[in-house]
């Protein structure tokens, strides 16, 4: 059952026509993100053109790495300082299934796509926890430096494991996501045995083993903005990251990078509703939610960055960059010549194995 302050906010939105009246909610909340171009990305798409219609002020917060501990010590300490939180997909689920995070019904609590199709078939299998609200399809990929690959650019997703023809600094996150499993890839394991051979103990040990033998080539970072600024400045010679912050390197700055979509890593990310909100913040959460992620706010999202937009009726409407005057499909990780081979990320394993491997791998970072 959903918990009483979720059904009160609920009948409050239904009786007023699926918005909660002003005096309902308060004037200000803080909504978690990611920072660099994403966040400008929902400034301009999503934060600006609510905070004009409604007047309520929104107050940025780039905490969105660390969601789950911060969420949990705030659940533990009996204070939620936050109102909406951006999360991958695989958090999102274990923010719902240890209750840190709300229930929403897409049919009453999200808006239909404009020719009546109900949300949850809109975003249909995009909804894989009853806690998240999808918002864009990513993916997590390499960038390299066009001047230091010489005359034959990277084209693999195990030339990052390469320094003998590929010399240099690779950044890789400071986490085990993604980069288990190109470990994993480039050690021989098949795609579609990867997660069968990560649960174990010694696939997990097989994995760090690989990474070991470029340890000493890594810079580890942990904001997304970190491997654009280090290829930008020529730190690395090719490193990881999400595929939208690739593009503004880029096209936006003109930098001398590339793509290397080899085995990019497709995950979603959206939002979440923590819970422990008073009925007023939480009516404030709701509406800005409806309001976030309509169809044509999702699509607005694409004109600032190379995300493609969760819902369906959405896609139709993506078209040029608002600033550059660039078609975006073709930057998109869903456009067919990007997606050639993929890797499909697996919420449910990070779900249930992130807190051991992550203490496996970060063991591993000290050694």
């Amino acid at each position: 059952m959903k918990p009483m302050n979720l059904l009160m906010a609920t009948t409050a939105l239904a009786l007023a026509g699926g918005m909660a009246s002003a005096q309902d909610m308060v004037d200000e909340m803080t909504i978690v993100s990611w920072g660099g171009a994403y966040s400008n990305s929902q400034q301009k798409a999503y934060h600006e053109p609510y905070m004009e219609k409604t007047g309520v002020k929104i107050i940025n917060d780039e905490s969105s790495a660390e969601a789950v501990a911060k969420l949990r010590a705030m659940n533990e300490a009996g204070n939620v300082t936050w109102d909406v939180v951006d999360v991958v997909a695989s958090d999102a689920i274990r923010l719902c299934d240890e209750g840190l995070a709300m229930e929403i019904d897409p049919d009453t609590q999200l808006a239909a796509a404009p020719d009546g199709t109900s949300a949850a078939d809109d975003f249909g299998n995009l909804l894989v926890s009853e806690c998240f609200i999808p918002q864009i399809v990513y993916s997590t990929a390499f960038g390299y430096r066009t001047d230091l690959v010489g005359d034959t650019p990277p084209d693999d997703i195990c030339d990052v494991f390469d320094t003998e023809t590929y010399p240099g600094k690779r950044s890789l996150e400071k986490r085990p996501i993604n980069n288990m499993e190109w470990a994993l890839l480039c050690d021989g394991v098949a795609k579609e045995d990867v997660y069968d051979v990560l649960a174990t103990a010694e696939g997990q040990e097989q994995a760090l083993a690989k990474l070991d033998t470029i340890k000493d080539d890594v810079i580890w970072w942990s904001a997304g903005a970190d491997t654009p600024q280090l290829l930008a400045d020529g730190e690395v010679v090719m490193g990881s990251t999400y595929n939208g912050r690739l593009f503004s390197v880029i096209e936006e700055q003109k930098q001398p990078v590339a793509m290397l979509w080899d085995a990019q890593v497709f995950d979603l990310d959206g939002w979440i509703i923590p819970t422990g909100l008073s009925e007023e913040r939480l009516a404030r959460a709701l509406d800005y939610i409806m309001f976030a992620t309509d169809t044509q706010r999702l699509a607005d999202q694409a004109k600032y960055i190379s995300y493609g937009p969760a819902r369906a009726s959405s896609a139709p409407l993506v078209g040029q960059h608002a600033e550059l005057g660039i078609d975006m499909a073709p930057h998109m990780p869903t456009d067919p010549a990007n997606a050639k081979n993929t890797f499909l990320y697996n919420y449910e394993f990070w779900a249930d194995y992130r807190d051991d491997i992550d203490a496996k791998f970060q063991a591993w970072l000290a050694k």
